[in-house]
């Protein structure tokens, strides 16, 4: 093949599910039901909060944090996996994927960030409780989820640009049904020594840091705990750590299971990259609403509430 630069006019071909290339129509069922079930919860989430008083606090705010990350991810997820699954078409061109992995990118950073803010508030609760209100005002609240959102955009910008600068001269089939920067990174004829270590710059300073930190602030809350005498309040602390716990785990997990593999060398199917790749990206908006809804009883007290005040009037006006 002849050099291409990634030009308007280059496309990259994007891979269904492998093993199922021949029936991709029935896939996109479930991917569809996942994004709508995804928005649906997630929606939930966001209209309870901000639409309660009693839950504007900083625990619920970085709640609504993570469910508009969700919202953002799982959307910036859908339109090239409609396109592989339901429509049967590959193509896609070269702006519009570099423009994908930078959303999708981004808005996993965020999701990253988020999680390591609402340990940070667990440990404040727990460790710190008499000073909790002072240090977790809202205002910082605010400047927090302002600090996330530029953390994810400003580390992302430059990858597109970067991106669009190299030429491909080896086969344009990317590995996934949506395009990912190292997916494409490695379609490259010459990569620059500058653009790894970019590339390995943002990975470490995020999905690397964030966990170490997380990581941290549980042992120092563990530590917390086992030094309470009453067993009612340690399980009590215990349990109000379960739900982040829980999508800490559901987060990362997947993208530690596939950088195992990756790295180690590791023979496998291919379908299991892709398919750690999916619940990297696809369980945590789906199951984060379910699981914070379950764990934490004000939240789900409220959304009883609002079902049922709207099944009433509903009642009252038929």
């Amino acid at each position: 093949m002849h050099n291409v630069t990634a030009s308007p006019g280059l496309i990259f071909l994007l891979m269904g599910f492998p093993g199922l290339e021949s029936a991709p129509y029935w896939l996109a069922l479930p991917v569809c039901t996942t994004y709508l079930l995804s928005a649906l919860g997630n929606g939930t989430v966001l209209f309870v909060v901000l639409t309660e008083k009693s839950l504007h606090a900083p625990m619920y705010f970085f709640l609504c944090m993570l469910a508009v990350c969700d919202l953002g991810l799982s959307t910036a997820l859908l339109p090239t996996m409609l396109r592989v699954f339901l429509f049967g078409s590959q193509e896609v061109t070269g702006d519009a994927c570099l423009a994908q992995l930078f959303f999708i990118h981004s808005f996993s950073i965020m999701e990253s960030s988020v999680l390591l803010a609402m340990a940070f508030d667990r440990f404040v609760a727990i460790c710190n409780p008499l000073r909790y209100a002072s240090i977790l005002t809202s205002s910082r609240v605010a400047y927090s989820g302002l600090a996330i959102a530029l953390r994810g955009v400003a580390l992302h910008v430059p990858i597109p640009f970067l991106l669009k600068r190299l030429t491909f001269c080896r086969t344009n089939l990317l590995s996934h049904s949506y395009c990912l920067h190292p997916d494409v990174m490695k379609l490259a004829c010459h990569k620059s020594r500058r653009d790894g270590i970019y590339g390995l710059f943002v990975v470490f300073s995020t999905m690397g840091l964030d966990p170490v930190l997380i990581i941290l602030s549980y042992v120092w809350i563990l530590k917390t705990i086992l030094g309470i005498t009453s067993v009612e309040e340690r399980r009590k602390a215990l349990h109000t750590c379960a739900s982040h716990i829980s999508v800490v785990l559901l987060f990362y997990t997947p993208m530690l299971a596939l950088s195992l593999i990756s790295r180690l060398t590791v023979r496998s199917p291919p379908f299991l990259h892709v398919l750690l790749s999916y619940l990297h990206f696809l369980a945590p908006p789906l199951l984060n609403p379910v699981l914070y809804c379950v764990k934490m009883k004000e939240v789900r007290k409220r959304i009883t509430m609002k079902f049922h005040w709207t099944r009433r009037v509903t009642s009252d006006r038929g």
